[in-house]
C-alpha cells in the first residue's frame, strides 16, 4: 500500500509493516494504524507514522538504551488487549520530543508504547509510577545519535 508520511514523503509499505493500536493513542484516539519507519543513517531512532494522517508521526526509540534502570509492570487491561502471553513477544518504545540542541530532547517514560510482535497490536500504556516523567532529558544517553 502507498501512504503519505510526514518525514519520508510518499512511500510503499507492506501489510506486515502495519501496527494496530485498537484504542488509538491518547489525544489521537481515531489513529489506529501505524507503521514504524527507519530514519536513514540512524539505527537508534524510528518514526511511528500514522498510515491515515501524514501529519501524525512521532520520533520513537528504545527507552532501555537511554535509561539504565527503566522498568515497569504491564497492567492487566494491556495484557488482555494485546493478548500478551510472554515478555519475549514484546518490545517497548518511547516517544521523543525533539529539541535543539538534540541533547536537550526528552523521552516520555511515563507512557511507553508496548508492541506485541505476534499479533502486531500495540498500546500506549500510562504508568502510575512517579519514578518516571513525560520529559526525561536524553542528554545522558548511552548511545550516540
Amino acid at each position: 500500500m502507498q501512504i503519505e508520511t510526514k518525514f519520508h514523503g510518499t512511500i510503499q509499505i507492506q501489510k506486515d509493516q502495519l501496527w494496530n493500536f485498537p484504542k488509538g493513542l491518547p489525544g489521537f484516539e481515531n489513529e489506529k494504524t501505524f507503521s514504524l519507519l527507519p530514519i536513514e543513517g540512524n539505527n537508534t531512532f524510528q518514526v511511528l507514522q500514522s498510515v491515515n494522517t501524514p501529519a501524525v508521526a512521532f520520533i520513537v526509540t528504545n527507552p532501555y538504551t537511554l535509561v539504565e534502570d527503566y522498568s515497569f509492570d504491564i497492567d492487566e487491561p494491556t495484557i488482555e488487549l494485546l493478548n500478551i502471553e510472554k515478555p519475549e513477544d514484546l518490545f517497548v518504545l518511547g516517544i521523543l520530543t525533539v529539541k535543539q540542541p538534540f541533547e536537550t530532547s526528552t523521552i516520555n517514560l511515563q507512557a511507553p508504547l508496548i508492541f506485541q510482535m505476534h499479533n502486531r497490536t500495540a498500546k500506549q500504556m500510562i504508568l502510575n509510577d512517579n519514578r518516571f516523567t513525560t520529559r526525561h532529558v536524553i542528554g545522558h544517553s548511552k548511545e550516540e545519535v
